[in-house]
């Protein structure tokens, strides 16, 4: 999850938090008093909202996967911040008597502390599921890249294999070429050592022929 995104969500919902106390307060007073509440409430209203725009636009620049998860978690908190816009146009309208002045001196308060609460209360579990979310999809991208770091190194290994194999075949075909030639020479030699036997022989024969040709001239006379 991006960090700017989670430095933006601890502001807000510390400003959320504070925002609700001075809304609890505002209710019970009267005057002066309770137009500086209100105005230091409607300038803490103005920097929800501007936190709530960085949080958008954040969230709008991650990736898709990560930007549901975001954009899911801030309608809660665009929610959260409309609850508190309704609380004051309420407070400020002037419609509070003095009767519900007085109830929620001695209930309202408590409920609308116990109602923020178990908002916040939901919104952290919200965003406690969706960091687990966030934290699979880590996971399974780190599984993914280790993967793909596999696969290349495999394709690596299987290219090496392939260029040793084109090697091997272009030393054996070589060594083919040798022996065919070696065989052609060798034939080349077992022809003319047949012809040098046959030339020899015809000599011989020749030269017994000759010398039986003059013994016999010398025994005829």
């Amino acid at each position: 999850m991006s960090q700017v995104f989670e430095g933006y969500e601890r502001q807000y919902c510390e400003l959320s938090a504070i925002l609700t106390k001075k809304c609890n307060s505002a209710t019970i007073l009267d005057g002066e008093q309770k137009k500086q509440k209100l105005s230091e409430i409607k300038a803490g209203l103005d920097d929800a909202e501007a936190l709530i725009r960085k949080m958008d636009l954040e969230a709008r620049s991650l990736p898709p996967n990560v930007k549901a998860t975001l954009l899911a978690k801030l309608r809660e908190y665009k929610s959260d911040l409309n609850n508190l816009k309704t609380e004051v146009k309420r407070i400020t309208s002037g419609n509070v008597n003095q009767a519900a002045r007085d109830e929620l001196l001695e209930s309202g308060m408590a409920d609308a502390n116990m109602v923020s609460a178990d908002q916040r209360q939901r919104l952290m579990m919200s965003t406690e599921r969706l960091n687990r979310s966030s934290d699979r999809i880590r996971d399974s991208r780190k599984t993914m890249l280790e993967t793909e770091d596999l696969g290349v190194s495999i394709l690596q290994d299987l290219h090496q294999q392939r260029q040793s194999l084109l090697h091997a075949h272009d030393t054996l075909h070589g060594v083919d070429d040798n022996i065919s030639r070696s065989k052609k020479i060798l034939t080349t030699m077992s022809r003319r050592m047949s012809r040098n036997k046959w030339i020899i022989g015809t000599i011989i024969v020749v030269l017994v022929l000759a010398i039986l040709l003059v013994l016999y001239f010398k025994l005829a006379h």
